[in-house]
């Protein structure tokens, strides 16, 4: 039996002495079947502000709204509770929260977390998600150590680099585990290379856009030269432990495609220097005669992002520049082609991606265009931003859940790999 969490103004959870937990799927309130899994290290439970806690009653199986609560002496209006989860982690059910009711103050979007249904269990607090990549390199145990400070003063003293620069606040001030690798000199490290992008992403994690809550990174201000990426690159080949790579483009910046030239004259000045590790681009795929070219370079993997195999769905989220969700495909088939290893960064939320047609959908994809792997990423987004403009849109039917849409990339490309994280060379051809 799993207990409902709810919190205090001051952020204090607690759990419900009689309320049983709900969860969320597209827009349903359920009451969460099968079994969670622990919360795991790195994961932390998260007030959602402005959204009350939504139970289960026990007793007639009702759902209800938990508008007012009284612990000792004090009475409150509750806080839904849920939990970010670490890297490793697809999420496969939502928070249930209920908003305010119409005609009064809605509550602030959330920030861009992947926030997930969270519980009390007989054992401590649980969560409802899956375990998709059990690699411990990135364990966060294994990262923000108390050495980084110096690792990264020691790395900026050595070289007077840009690249290094936005390295050196991404791996601080942001925590990102890619960045700070550059600085262990181990495993994927990263190479900032754009600071403008093609698409303009709903939730992009370094340009917020109106009525969004403020971007969680900030790009590099001014676009490396090919000669300062091939530095921080080379450097990390020749000399990083573990599964030696690096990758072009992040998350929270710009798009590396449209700096396909400088890209391209870089992995040229990295393999003149070293034919050691893994060069790899993390890109929206926009460009397929830039992919082409960078494969041309010495480029030997690519990780191409997207949210659904639905063009109306894709365009909704990505807001595209001149490229649509057939521009996307075409790189796919390019990067196999040319021979790259190809992953899929799909976007996963839960009640949306996994509604029966858009599975047979991406399904259809990954099996049309012979992918490699597909990392199952929790999209980090407020739900109710999310919802808002995929309840019309992408394929429709059931939700069939999470480990079903899983199963059936698996059915549909014998040996994919379904996980979290890029391949080492060592890697790739392994089922996980």
């Amino acid at each position: 039996m799993y207990r409902l969490l709810f919190a205090d103004e001051r952020g204090v959870v607690y759990d419900h002495p009689r309320l049983l937990a709900a969860a969320r799927t597209g827009a349903d309130v359920v009451r969460p079947a099968g079994r969670p899994l622990p919360l795991p290290r790195g994961g932390t439970l998260c007030v959602l502000p402005g959204r009350r806690p939504v139970g289960i009653d026990p007793d007639t199986g009702e759902q209800v709204v938990l508008r007012e609560v009284r612990v000792g002496r004090r009475t409150f209006a509750p806080v839904a509770v849920g939990a970010t989860l670490p890297p490793g982690y697809t999420r496969s059910l939502l928070p249930a929260a209920a908003r305010p009711p119409l005609g009064t103050v809605g509550p602030p979007v959330l920030p861009q977390w992947a926030y997930t249904a969270a519980a009390l269990g007989p054992e401590g607090t649980v969560a409802w998600a899956l375990h998709t990549d059990r690699r411990r390199h990135w364990d966060p145990e294994r990262h923000s150590t108390a050495d980084l400070p110096g690792l990264v003063e020691e790395r900026l003293a050595r070289a007077d680099n840009p690249v290094y620069r936005q390295l050196a606040r991404c791996a601080l001030q942001w925590s990102c585990f890619t960045a700070q690798n550059t600085f262990y000199g181990r495993d994927e490290g990263a190479i900032p290379s754009s600071a403008s992008c093609n698409a303009r992403c709903v939730g992009c994690l370094s340009e917020s856009s109106e009525g969004m809550p403020p971007s969680s990174h900030d790009r590099i201000l001014r676009a490396p030269t090919a000669e300062e990426m091939a530095e921080v690159g080379a450097v990390h080949l020749e000399h990083a432990t573990g599964r030696t790579m690096v990758s072009f483009g992040q998350g929270c910046e710009g798009e590396p495609l449209l700096r396909w030239k400088e890209v391209a004259r870089a992995i040229r000045l990295v393999r003149g220097r070293t034919g050691r590790g893994s060069i790899n681009v993390n890109t929206n795929g926009s460009l397929p005669e830039a992919l082409a070219a960078l494969a041309d370079a010495g480029l030997d993997a690519v990780r191409i992002s997207l949210n659904s195999a639905s063009p109306d769905l894709y365009a909704a989220y990505y807001r595209p520049a001149r490229y649509g969700l057939a521009d996307v495909e075409r790189s796919m088939r390019v990067a196999k082609e040319k021979g790259l290893y190809l992953a899929l960064n799909l976007l996963v939320f839960p009640g949306v991606t996994d509604r029966e047609e858009e599975v047979e959908r991406i399904a259809a994809l990954v099996r049309r265009v012979g992918a490699d792997q597909v990392q199952a990423r929790s999209l980090a987004m407020d739900p109710d931003v999310y919802w808002d403009l995929a309840r019309e849109r992408g394929g429709g039917g059931a939700a069939l859940g999470i480990p079903a849409l899983l199963r059936a990339l698996r059915a549909a490309r014998p040996g994919l790999v379904i996980g979290n994280f890029a391949r080492g060379l060592s890697e790739r051809g392994r089922a996980a």
